[in-house]
């Protein structure tokens, strides 16, 4: 996703210095959208990990 991200960014860049300004802010929107997506997903996935590794610490030491 964080490919597709850069991919988008990198067309915006292309198509602003050729003057294609439409396009440019459309695939501009396109990348914003998908990097915070990615960064949401990826602040869900390391919560939900931290909070597993967390609680599978505590029952290990409960087995002690």
């Amino acid at each position: 996703m964080l490919t597709a991200a850069l991919i988008f960014f990198t067309l915006s860049i292309v198509t602003g210095l050729f003057g294609f300004t439409n396009f440019a802010v459309a695939s501009a929107g396109i990348a914003k959208i998908l990097f915070f997506l990615f960064i949401i997903l990826f602040l869900v996935s390391f919560l939900i990990h931290y909070t597993r590794k967390i609680d599978n610490s505590s029952k290990s030491l409960r087995g002690k």
